[in-house]
């Protein structure tokens, strides 16, 4: 369970960002590739970031061991079992295929190894999930375009695409025709915003994607119009404590606005991020968050309930989900 107690759903983990860097090691051996490092706690030691493209760096450096289907099923699967013992029960995972594609390895590659892990995902973990393809937003929409084209075939085995990356000097508008493509396709629509970027990219995100779930969105409380539309329209902010502290989006997690965030009524979830770069898997951002800033019980069952209600799951799986933490002591 969560230190909490609670059976949650996590969704915003991206899963390239839980490669552990004794996996890391393992998978380099196996595919004959060498790392700037020879051990786990000299790799650990570059994790250490001054902003969001600092880590971006060493995550695309480390992500060169991913060169096989087995290699991405294996990823997966150590973050099921992690996950697990979290106390999640439904996990939404992001994944990058750009990031894959310009270094060589295929998209089918990609697809079907992730695909593995999550058709058996709640038989051996208890751990319902899917996959939610991500645009890199620095390489642009044409780039973008072209991802959601290889991916055609694999719709079925996709719940929806998102927008990641590095965010400030990158709006969210210019991927509108994309993100109108994809919702054609039946995908659901999500987007990084207001993490670096304003709250004017959130906006965006809004009526030009027309998301269905702000990834970060932690820079909404700096325009009281656009938290009164996010309350009132229930558009799920899914925020990343530990990620936020990393990456000095605040200079400590007592600077953090997720108490104020859930004040103004705002549907918050708590998420991991990248948790293999950022000090922790879930149960660690929601011990933080609890510990930090004294939260009760009724604002940890909040805060798991509105990971179901964002959850893109149907109606009568959400119920289930809900029932099921009602019922948890």
């Amino acid at each position: 369970m969560t230190t909490a107690g609670l059976p949650a759903a996590e969704l915003h983990l991206h899963i390239e960002g839980t490669l552990e860097p004794e996996l890391a090691l393992t998978l380099a051996r196996r595919n004959g590739i060498t790392l700037s490092h020879d051990t786990a706690d000299e790799l650990r030691r570059r994790y250490a970031f001054e902003d969001l493209q600092s880590f971006l760096d060493i995550y695309y450096e480390t992500m060169a061991v991913l060169r096989e289907p087995q290699d991405f099923t294996d990823l997966a699967d150590a973050y099921f079992e992690r996950a697990a013992a979290d106390g999640v029960v439904r996990a939404e995972l992001f994944f990058d295929p750009q990031a894959h594609l310009r270094r060589g390895v295929p998209f089918d590659v990609v697809i079907d190894g992730l695909w593995t892990a999550v058709q058996s995902s709640e038989a051996r973990f208890g751990v319902s999930s899917g996959l939610i393809m991500c645009f890199l937003r620095d390489l642009g929409p044409a780039a973008a375009m072209e991802t959601l084209d290889a991916a055609s075939g694999h719709v079925d085995r996709l719940l929806g695409v998102g927008l990641d990356s590095s965010e400030v000097g990158f709006p969210p508008g210019d991927f509108a025709e994309v993100f109108e493509a994809a919702r054609a396709a039946g995908l659901h629509t999500v987007a990084h915003a207001g993490e670096e970027g304003p709250p004017s990219y959130i906006w965006d995100a809004l009526d030009v994607l027309g998301v269905e779930r702000v990834d970060h969105g932690v820079r909404c409380l700096e325009d009281d119009a656009l938290v009164a539309r996010l309350v009132a329209d229930r558009i799920p902010l899914t925020v990343c404590p530990l990620s936020n502290l990393q990456l000095c989006v605040v200079p400590t997690m007592a600077d953090h606005n997720l108490p104020r965030m859930l004040d103004a009524g705002l549907v918050v979830t708590v998420n991991s991020d990248d948790p293999a770069y950022f000090g922790g898997y879930l149960g660690a951002n929601i011990a933080a968050v609890r510990d930090t800033f004294g939260l009760d019980d009724a604002a940890l069952r909040l805060l798991a309930a509105n990971s179901f209600e964002a959850s893109f799951v149907d109606d009568d799986e959400r119920a289930r989900l809900l029932a099921r933490l009602e019922a948890t002591p």
